[in-house]
């Protein structure tokens, strides 16, 4: 009782102060929700990882960062089991999040009425969350699993979703027009399947929300890490960590694949707490590949210290 309650205060209070729009959380809740994040933020709350966290997060692997986050208690951010439209594009970004339900008459009625007449929302409300979209923006949508039905994307939302944010999708449901979405140049789109029918029996029940995908929570602003293995979901307060981990353990494993095979050390001086010997030997080596970035004694320091990969 005092939970319906509770709940009947929140919504009366929302449409009080007119925070309740178009399926969205409050500001406050979402910053409540993901107040480890201490860095910039869209105008509605959502954490803005920078653009150059993004682009260094391209050349990560996924293996090595979902390893990062399960040594760091993060066990439930990794969805596997998808189909895709290219198998050699991957999806990196920061999540838009849309959260779909089987729709009833009176919800989807009230709920278009809305959106339409008062909010200016145009079209079907699968394509609400596309207007949201902004550069380097992942759209990432729970439909339950719906396949026939179930496409939340053909062809002219697709090149729509692209243009906005020259990045592609993740759908628990699936999409359409497979031959059209083929052709645009850079896009991919990771989704339970393909299906020629149209959407149907489903409506827009949260925009910028906390959704499920899989096995998978998802927040907005999360960092999209989505690869052929599958796609991890990164909360956006680990994405500096997650990524600097992973650069440190490629040039490791590089390092230490060329120690090994000269001889100079064993596989397990390398996979071991190094000496001060091998600290130095290896910040040299790193003078040699600049490709692979600078690092200082303190940060490698740091990063040997933690162990969590």
């Amino acid at each position: 009782m005092n939970r319906t309650i509770a709940t009947l205060s929140l919504f009366v209070t929302l449409s009080l102060t007119g925070q309740l729009s178009a399926q969205t959380i409050p500001k406050d809740e979402l910053t409540f929700l993901t107040s480890e994040w201490k860095g910039e933020r869209f105008p509605d709350g959502r954490p803005k990882i920078p653009d150059a966290l993004l682009e260094r997060a391209r050349k990560i692997g996924i293996d090595d960062a979902w390893t990062v986050l399960k040594n760091e208690g993060y066990t439930n951010q990794f969805e596997g089991n998808w189909k895709l439209i290219k198998d050699d594009v991957p999806v990196i970004g920061r999540a838009v999040t849309a959260m779909f339900m089987p729709s009833r008459p009176d919800v989807e009625k009230n709920i278009k009425e809305r959106g339409i007449s008062k909010q200016g929302r145009k079209g079907n409300t699968n394509a609400w969350p596309i207007e949201t979209l902004t550069k380097g923006d992942v759209y990432v949508a729970d439909a339950f699993g719906k396949i026939g039905g179930g496409t939340l994307m053909g062809a002219t939302l697709g090149n729509a979703i692209f243009s906005k944010t020259g990045n592609g999708v993740v759908f628990n449901g699936a999409a359409r027009d497979l031959q059209e979405l083929q052709n645009i140049n850079g896009f991919n789109a990771f989704v339970r399947d393909f299906h020629p029918s149209f959407l149907e029996e489903m409506v827009l029940m949260g925009l910028n929300t906390p959704i499920r995908i899989g096995n998978a929570m998802v927040l907005p602003g999360d960092l999209v890490i989505a690869q052929r293995e599958g796609v991890l979901f990164v909360p956006a307060h680990m994405a500096e960590q997650v990524i600097s981990t992973c650069e440190f353990v490629t040039r490791k494993d590089q390092f230490g694949f060329e120690m090994v095979k000269s001889g100079r050390y064993t596989t397990g001086q390398i996979d071991s707490q190094w000496t001060d010997e091998i600290k130095s030997e290896f910040l040299k080596w790193l003078g040699q590949h600049p490709e692979l970035g600078a690092m200082t004694r303190p940060e490698l320091d740091k990063v040997m210290s933690k162990r969590t990969w």
